[in-house]
């Protein structure tokens, strides 16, 4: 910026030189001299002394320099009237001195229309500038925040990886019993083989007992191995859009190999029938379908297909129903005693959420509220064949304060809402009858859940949010301690 404008202010500092030199130059060019003019008496001047005589057609006409109101050169000289004698050698010398004001005043005028140029040039170029360094601020800005949540992600990051230290040193002890699980095996390989060569040698029964005695440990370690702590949920899955706000959708995870199948059921009441797809690719791309109707309607949305049966609450009751769903037909209804229904205890998004069946690695688990434990959470383990109630326990958390819970390695795990924001915060552990506030966020995509439960088989959870079919995969951490094989 600093360049044309020192342009600018060169050509006019040469203008105004050019001005006042003629000014002060052209009077004396053509034989007068300004400070010389003096009025004679009676208002005439002497044409002797170089002043302007009396007679009209022989005066002289003045010429000066200004600049008028756009800073243009106006020049005026003095000269006689160009009814004066050609001859006359001032006159001569004046024409030459009027074509020489005229081509430089011509030249000015082309002068300042290219500064004015210049300066309308310099002044867009100067908006530009500024322009260019509020982006330049804005993006320096943006910058420092960018970092700024960068580094405020990685510090949450590290907090959240912190706890995890202690677990991965009893990994390392883990790893090490796996070894000598291993080298047990490689140990009683070699007798085995020993054993062939050299009959009688061992206790064939003692053999047998210690291959077994290994056979047990390492299933117990398997088993194990499948259930772990809840540490993290993914981001979510949309398998597809379709139904209601509320409904439930599952697989069923003891199916044989091969049996794809999912299970949908729209709505949370006054509803009996279950749509069959025959597998996942179906589900997500088409509508075909088999229907079946059962013999009551549902309540909730806390519906389960486990081992070849549906296993849902009547509506209206406190009454869990077994339906198996290859002959069409009741296998087995029992009532939870004192159980909550029709709205009773239900989850804090209502819908007839009273009672909430789920499986695990363990088996079938019913969730549900009683006036006897003032409305918290109750959990009942049931025989998947019978129906019966095979252990209970009373937790201190309000059922109507849940989002939604679910089952993992029987553990409960229950959700702070349903709407917005959500995360695990409460875990109950059937195991030891303890519990603790944990804080595991998930995505709420559609913002409203209605059913979240867990398949043990596909390590994922199953979420219908607002119409919407929805996969969660679970990160899950497994301890295991010799003490416990």
């Amino acid at each position: 910026m600093s360049v044309p404008l020192l342009k600018i202010g060169v050509v006019l500092s040469t203008m105004a030189m050019i001005t006042n030199w003629m000014s002060q130059t052209l009077p004396s060019l053509v034989g007068l001299n300004t400070t010389r003019l003096s009025a004679a008496r009676g208002g005439t001047l002497d044409r002797s002394t170089g002043v302007l005589p009396t007679n009209p057609e022989e005066s002289w006409q003045v010429y000066s320099s200004a600049q008028d109101s756009e800073g243009r050169c106006i020049c005026t000289v003095v000269a006689p009237q160009q009814t004066m004698c050609s001859r006359d050698a001032r006159t001569k010398q004046l024409r030459q001195l009027l074509e020489k004001v005229q081509n430089m005043s011509q030249s000015i005028e082309v002068l300042d229309r290219r500064t004015q140029r210049d300066l309308q040039y310099v002044e867009k170029m100067e908006n530009q500038m500024k322009g260019l360094e509020s982006k330049f601020k804005q993006v320096e800005e943006s910058h420092k925040q960018h970092l700024a949540r960068q580094f405020k992600a990685i510090k949450a990051k590290m907090d959240e990886l912190r706890p995890l230290i202690p677990v991965l040193e009893e990994y390392k002890a883990d790893a090490k019993l796996v070894l000598q699980f291993k080298e047990e095996a490689r140990n009683l390989t070699s007798v085995l083989n020993e054993l062939q060569e050299e009959l009688g040698v061992y206790d064939y029964d003692e053999l047998q007992s210690r291959v077994a005695s290994l056979e047990e440990r390492l299933r117990a370690c398997m088993q194990k191995l499948a259930c772990g702590k809840l540490t993290g949920i993914s981001d979510p899955v949309t398998v597809k859009t379709s139904g209601s706000r509320f409904g439930s959708w599952m697989t069923d995870p003891l199916a044989p190999e091969g049996d794809n199948r999912v299970w949908y059921m729209d709505g949370y009441h006054n509803n009996r029938f279950v749509r069959e797809y025959r597998s996942m690719a179906d589900f997500m791309n088409t509508d075909n379908f088999t229907s079946h109707r059962l013999p009551h309607p549902w309540s909730g949305t806390g519906q389960v297909v486990y081992n070849g049966s549906i296993y849902f609450n009547k509506f209206q009751s406190h009454i869990v129903i077994r339906f198996d769903l290859k002959t069409e037909s009741i296998l087995k209804t029992r009532s939870l005693d004192y159980a909550g229904y029709n709205n009773m205890y239900h989850y804090a998004w209502g819908g007839h959420s009273d009672i909430d069946l789920m499986v695990d690695e363990n088996g079938l688990w019913a969730v549900y509220a009683t006036n006897q434990n003032a409305g918290n959470i109750v959990i009942s383990k049931l025989d998947p064949v019978s129906l019966q109630v095979l252990q209970t326990w009373n937790t201190s958390y309000p059922k109507r304060s849940a989002g939604e819970a679910f089952v993992i390695c029987g553990t409960l795990y229950v959700t702070n809402g349903y709407s917005g924001g959500t995360k695990v915060h409460y875990a109950y552990q059937t195991n030891a009858s303890t519990y603790e506030y944990i804080d595991i966020p998930f995505q709420n995509k559609y913002s409203h859940i209605s059913m979240l439960d867990y398949n043990p088989k596909d390590r994922a959870l199953y979420a219908w949010n607002n119409g919407h079919q929805i996969l969660y995969n679970v990160t899950l951490f497994h301890v295991i301690r010799s003490d416990e094989l």
